[in-house]
């Protein structure tokens, strides 16, 4: 209740929500092949596999960013997060930037992946499970929110690419059916609602995509590639991904 009163406040005056000097606590961790400082002079290093840093609460104080990356990889879920730190991803491929927002990003997570979308100038991913929920936590990163709609140049970046789980991903790798979750109602409004949204409908290949999830009226977690090989997300399934190209 109180956010949403905030949100209303920031839109009435024309804002954004950091200019009224509120400052909410992020939820959202991140690691990699990062330092930077915080507003204060605090030195921030991101760089251990086996740990995360909360993002900051104030991004925008951010400066002094120092980053080897290649790329930076946006995680839907936190579980999913943890699973790359505990397979040591960042160490095993390139040097790179995972972040999470935990499910539905925070601001805070979403302007860290804008300030180093701009700072770095490398490919942005999103990894998120292939479900309706997913594509539209994916969507909130690359198009923005609709709560906050006035923000949206701020704390959007608009070349992230699908890097997966995509719905063709599921006959591609044959996944189990039973590692698979039946449609609910629920998920059939929110995949109609995807279809008709202009921002897929001008882009064929993701509207394939939702298409073939809509036809196959089921969906699948990220988790759901350790039904084939317990290692198999970062051993086999992003590596190849980010090898050979294959996100849209």
């Amino acid at each position: 209740m109180l956010d949403s009163i905030v949100d209303d406040i920031s839109c009435m005056l024309k804002v954004p929500r950091r200019s009224l000097h509120i400052l909410a606590t992020s939820k959202g961790f991140i690691s990699g092949d990062l330092c930077y400082l915080e507003e204060d002079g605090t030195k921030v290093d991101c760089n251990s596999s086996s740990t995360a840093v909360s993002v900051s609460s104030n991004v925008n104080g951010i400066r002094n960013i120092v980053s080897s990356a290649k790329f930076i990889l946006i995680v839907e879920k936190d579980a999913t997060f943890q699973r790359l730190l505990d397979d040591d991803f960042c160490a095993r491929l390139s040097p790179c930037i995972i972040i999470t927002g935990k499910g539905v990003p925070d601001v805070n997570s979403r302007l860290m992946v804008r300030k180093l979308w701009d700072a770095l100038h490398v490919p942005v991913f999103a990894l998120v499970d292939a479900d309706p929920h997913g594509i539209e936590i994916m969507c909130i990163y690359k198009y923005g929110s609709v709560s906050m709609a006035f923000e949206a140049h701020s704390l959007t970046v608009p070349s992230v690419l699908w890097l997966g789980l995509l719905p063709s991903d599921i006959q591609r790798y044959r996944v189990p059916d039973e590692a698979l979750i039946p449609f609910a109602k629920a998920d059939e409004r929110k995949i109609s609602s995807l279809r008709s949204r202009s921002y897929i409908t001008c882009q064929p290949t993701w509207e394939r995509e939702v298409e073939t999830m809509q036809n196959l009226k089921r969906k699948a977690e990220i988790q759901c590639l350790a039904s084939i090989a317990p290692h198999f997300l970062t051993r086999v399934y992003l590596p190849n991904k980010l090898r050979y190209g294959g996100w849209i």
